[in-house]
């Protein structure tokens, strides 16, 4: 495989215009000018570098939900968004509760070969949330799985979420729960509050979410273990995770895009393509989920990528499944939300999007310094462009977009796995399966 040279391109949107050669799935050169030789070269004009981005929460469906999403399909929606690993959640069909699974998972993603595809074991047999799944065996398995989640679920027992923060610590992975108590959001639909009770919608109180926030610090702290909430959405978990923070509690929180943006506001149409779990909140939860962001107490981005098939959408607003797609819209409205603003600068985007989410999943070949000899797992971004999502263009087969004819600012213009190009100006980069090249 030929060397890569990106031409005139900004570092974290920073300083001068340098030229990047890339090779041998790291970063060779850096500086002005350099001899581009034989190597491919990409115009980074007015373009700017980061490092790629991780995203610790897609649900790529495969296995059992291939019409809606697979591995290959989520791995072309990821690398469009910029994205060179993402962590692909166990509710699929079967769980992913058996290294039988999470290896399968694993290889298929080294087979495809757009982005790293690390498998989320599940915590618990079935996500049924009775009886701890074989961490070890996954953990010990050839995927390495080191972060397990009963996501779009809650750990809810407490002595069942003790055990597994206890096994997470002497394994070295991580706990992510989904934070929801389950007696508090039986038929909910919608964040309790005034929209949904004038339109007639089952309320999901904040509570629900906040009460097992609250319980998990305390458990983490007591097994000294690590725990990761799931996409943030209230005010009140924001304050909740601070507070863990300030007590020296190992706790970390990712938030959505959708959950930046979008607001309970959106429920006016009864359009089942606002429903996610969790509930789109308040525009004051919103805004505090913003600011918790740029201040680091949220520590990162994830997407909560969730395919679902039209029949699965365009039903009834209570009957219709949970979840919006992501991968694809990500930074856009991350550039809208948190750039425009100014809440956070360029290295920020880098922060949140890829150098945090690397650190707590224990990458160490992701989220790394754009500097000499570091790999080269990069995404080129243009700032100034703006772009209408149209559903039926996205990669992924589902088309459950919130974002469907917005416009929005800044896209990825290409991304590199190890040097290699996996997605430019729109489009997923074939791989040559006789050289294992783009």
């Amino acid at each position: 495989m030929n060397d890569v040279l990106i031409r005139n391109v900004r570092l974290y949107g920073d300083g001068d215009a340098v030229d990047v050669r890339l090779g041998e799935g790291e970063i060779r050169e850096i500086g002005p000018a350099l001899d581009a030789g034989d190597a491919e070269v990409v115009d980074g004009s007015g373009k700017y570098l980061l490092p790629g981005f991780v995203d610790l929460h897609t649900h790529l469906r495969e296995p059992g939900r291939e019409d809606t999403e697979t591995i290959e399909s989520g791995s072309a929606a990821a690398a469009l968004g910029g994205y060179t690993a993402v962590f692909a959640m166990a509710n699929t069909t079967p769980v992913a509760d058996s290294v039988v699974v999470t290896d399968h998972v694993w290889r298929r993603g080294r087979e495809i070969g757009l982005v790293d595809v690390y498998p989320v074991g599940a915590v618990t047999v079935g996500l049924a949330g009775a009886q701890l799944a074989e961490m070890g065996t996954m953990a010990a398995g050839e995927a390495r799985v080191r972060m397990f989640s009963d996501d779009g679920h809650c750990v809810h027992d407490p002595l069942i979420m003790r055990r597994a923060l206890e096994y997470a610590r002497s394994l070295g992975v991580l706990i992510a729960q989904h934070a929801e108590e389950p007696r508090l959001t039986a038929g909910a639909v919608a964040h309790e509050g005034p929209n949904a009770a004038r339109l007639g919608l089952a309320g999901w109180p904040r509570a629900a979410e906040e009460s097992i926030v609250a319980r998990d610090a305390l458990l983490a702290r007591d097994a000294g273990a690590r725990v990761h909430i799931c996409h943030a959405s209230t005010a009140g978990t924001v304050e909740l995770v601070k507070w863990a923070k300030g007590q020296g509690i190992s706790i970390t929180a990712e938030v959505t895009p959708h959950h930046l943006l979008l607001d309970d506001s959106r429920l006016e149409t009864y359009d089942a393509v606002n429903k996610v779990n969790p509930p789109l909140r308040e525009a004051s939860d919103a805004q505090a989920l913003r600011r918790a962001l740029a201040d680091g107490v949220i520590d990162c981005v994830a997407t909560d990528h969730a395919p679902h098939a039209e029949q699965d959408k365009c039903c009834e607003f209570a009957a219709a499944r949970p979840g919006m797609l992501g991968l694809e819209t990500a930074l856009s409205v991350i550039v809208q939300t948190m750039v425009a603003p100014g809440l956070l600068d360029w290295r920020g985007v880098a922060r949140v999007m890829s150098e945090n989410p690397a650190r707590i999943a224990g990458l160490d070949d992701q989220g790394r310094p754009l500097a000499v000899g570091e790999p080269a797992n990069l995404v080129l971004i243009d700032p100034d462009t703006t772009w209408t999502v149209h559903a039926s263009e996205l990669a992924s087969i589902s088309e459950n977009t919130p974002f469907d004819s917005m416009t929005l600012p800044a896209r990825v213009s290409a991304t590199f796995l190890r040097g290699r190009v996996t997605a430019r100006e729109g489009k997923p980069e074939p791989r040559d399966e006789t050289t294992g090249a783009s």
